[in-house]
């Protein structure tokens, strides 16, 4: 097999596809069916098979696209001024993302904990140097790992979307988290 380019005609259905099955598994999680990703998209599921053979590849690609984004604002955000400010407000983007979109929450309950490639290690790079700049100004506790942020980070966006999970929890948890990573002046 070959990786040539794709037509445009097939790039666009490509795309479409992606779009449609970012905004129901946000919705939905995995439990959405590939033939209503279809219906959303405007294609057969034959378009949907050619570009993704399975709904895991297809979910992956969503996934991956998404972190790549967060990764990009993220990288953004390490040269901020304020580097406290900067790692808190992402902090706050990254579990209102976590907490609305049941993918992100299903990507961290897959397979273990860690669906393939989407808490990427561009990511976490990126978040360590937020992180580390944050306790370099004094905004963050010192013994505060990158593993232990991103630990705090899945048990939030889980908690979110738990079956029982009442109004207000994800800022209450956010609410808790920040209190926790702040240093004490």
């Amino acid at each position: 097999m070959t990786d040539r380019p794709l037509r445009a005609d097939a790039r666009r259905n490509r795309e479409r596809v992606l779009a449609a099955a970012q905004e129901a598994f946000a919705a939905e999680g995995l439990s959405v069916p590939l033939d209503e990703i279809a219906r959303r998209a405007g294609v057969g599921a034959g378009t949907v098979y050619r570009h993704f053979p399975t709904k895991e590849a297809l979910f992956e690609a969503a996934i991956l696209d998404q972190v790549e984004k967060i990764t990009a604002h993220a990288r953004d955000l390490t040269t901020a001024d304020d580097p406290g400010t900067a790692f808190f407000e992402f902090l706050e983007q990254l579990v209102l993302q976590g907490g609305v979109k049941r993918d992100l929450a299903d990507a961290l309950r897959a397979n273990g904990g860690d669906y393939p490639r989407t808490v990427s290690r561009d990511l976490e790079a990126a978040l360590a140097t937020l992180l580390s700049r944050a306790q370099q100004a004094g905004a963050v506790r010192p013994d505060i790992s990158v593993g232990d942020l991103l630990t705090i980070i899945k048990g939030i966006f889980l908690a979110a979307h738990d079956a029982g999970a009442t109004p207000g929890l994800r800022e209450r948890t956010f609410a808790v988290m920040t209190d926790g990573l702040r240093t004490s002046r």
